[in-house]
């Protein structure tokens, strides 16, 4: 393998450092986020090499890239193969259009697939008889679930997690608060906006400099490099490899972490003709790719598509990065991307929910394929990017689902007529009890808990 690959911040005072480094630390220390120095090629010999295999050998392909230096290859075989146990079934809509289902996981979620393999390297560089490592989260809806039940019972790790009381489902909600052990849950009486402000702000904030603390939001590129294996998956499963056939992408998009996990497979050579970038309401992003001017959404919109419910995605900085810009951590765009460069890579549109609605009915209805809404948000963007003759018709396409449409009962069965049958990890939630507390947008009285709690 070449040298290790290093880790830089998107605020540019930081290049050095190590993933073990970055992984915890979450937020580089300057505010900005941490980004690869550069990103590893997957020429199409490689991928040619990798068409059949399975989830879990691209998985260790991909990765072991990145993970050079920090883990032997032999532990992170291991580690692919514990995390990725579940199928990842790709479903034909119709013509070339397909659904790439991530919600077979074991919190019934797309974030499973970062979440699992993230607690899996953090739980190997957390050392006996340190101080507890804290994972300090916010969620818009399934971030938190996936993250509490990927670091529960691991050693020397406590987790705690932020999300808005009034913006997420019940069974979302059970996911998280009926853990216990090291999970410690807080509903915030505000917005996603609020929480993720709240953590960005405890890990700047120098009287809690006695705790440790990283992040499993996908501000932690720990998020992000797993997230960009699916991509290759997707493509290795449908396309014609060895012609280098390219392939539209749609992703349903909220922090934006899941897109980023995207350009970095588009950076290390994944055919693809485009990404369809599909928001909700919160439609910041889209306005910003039209007009090149960049106005965060306060307060972000509330949409059935919870989990997107975000008026400024931090990821948006990378985003800015990858196409030589600078956004600072509050969204003040501090240098200009290569505009042109990013309407040729993406199309972004805002879906709202009376299309989210009309898209799970009709889907169900014309196909007998259930999405949720947030799928459902990317597949009605996909639909009119071909509407608009972006591409033929017969163009290579897919668009991710990522959550289990069990987790919006009450949503699907209104509009489909059936009610979703839940996989065994929401069903059994029922019966257990939750617990957790709830707290105010005020920071001041979060930075104490902290301080008591873990300081």
């Amino acid at each position: 393998m070449a040298n290790p690959i290093l880790f830089r911040s998107t605020n540019g005072t930081i290049d050095d450092y190590t993933l073990g480094q970055a992984l915890l630390t979450g937020q580089a220390p300057d505010l900005g986020l941490f980004m690869p120095q550069q990103v590893p090629t997957i020429t199409q010999a490689d991928r040619l090499k990798l068409v059949g295999k399975s989830y879990p050998e691209i998985a260790f392909d991909v990765l072991r890239r990145y993970t050079g230096g920090q883990f032997d290859d032999e532990t992170l075989r291991s580690l692919c193969d514990d995390a990725y146990t579940f199928e990842v079934p790709i479903e034909q809509v119709r013509d070339r259009r397909h659904v790439l289902r991530l919600d077979m996981g074991p919190t019934a979620s797309f974030k499973d697939f970062a979440a699992r393999m993230m607690g899996r390297w953090v739980g190997r560089l957390v050392k006996p008889g340190e101080p507890p490592l804290v994972v300090l989260t916010a969620t818009s809806g399934d971030t938190g679930s996936a993250v509490a039940q990927a670091f529960a019972g691991v050693p020397g790790i406590e987790v705690l997690v932020l999300f808005p009381v009034a913006e997420v489902s019940d069974r979302q909600r059970k996911q998280m608060t009926t853990i216990g052990g090291n999970v410690t849950i807080l509903g915030v009486e505000g917005k996603f906006d609020d929480c993720q402000a709240m953590v960005k702000r405890a890990f700047a904030d120098q009287t809690l400099s006695n705790v440790r603390f990283t992040s499993a939001n996908s501000i932690n590129i720990g998020r992000l490099l797993p997230q960009s294996v699916y991509y290759l998956y997707a493509y290795l499963r449908l396309a014609d490899v060895a012609a280098g056939e390219t392939m539209v992408i749609s992703v349903p998009s909220g922090n934006f972490g899941d897109l980023c996990g995207g350009l970095l497979a588009f950076r290390a050579g994944l055919p693809v003709e485009r990404f369809v970038v599909a928001t909700n309401a919160n439609d910041e992003v889209p306005i910003f790719y039209e007009t090149d001017e960049y106005t965060k959404v306060v307060p972000s919109r509330t949409c059935i598509s919870n989990a997107m419910n975000v008026g400024h995605p931090s990821n948006l900085a990378r985003v800015v990065d990858l196409y030589g810009g600078h956004m600072d951590e509050t969204g003040a765009l501090k240098r200009m991307p290569d505009m042109d460069r990013i309407r040729a890579d993406m199309w972004s549109v805002p879906i709202d929910d009376e299309e989210t609605r009309r898209t799970i009915a009709e889907t169900w209805r014309d196909y007998q394929i259930m999405l949720e809404p947030h799928g459902a948000v990317g597949w009605a963007a996909l639909n009119r990017f071909f509407d608009a003759d972006q591409v033929p018709a017969n163009t290579l396409a897919v668009s991710l689902e990522t959550a289990h449409p069990a987790k919006f009962p009450d949503e699907i069965r209104a509009l489909t007529g059936v009610d979703p049958e839940p996989p065994p990890a929401l069903a059994s939630l029922e019966a257990l009890p939750e617990s957790y507390d709830t707290i105010g947008v005020d920071y001041d009285g979060f930075r104490d808990l902290l301080d008591k709690q873990y300081g």
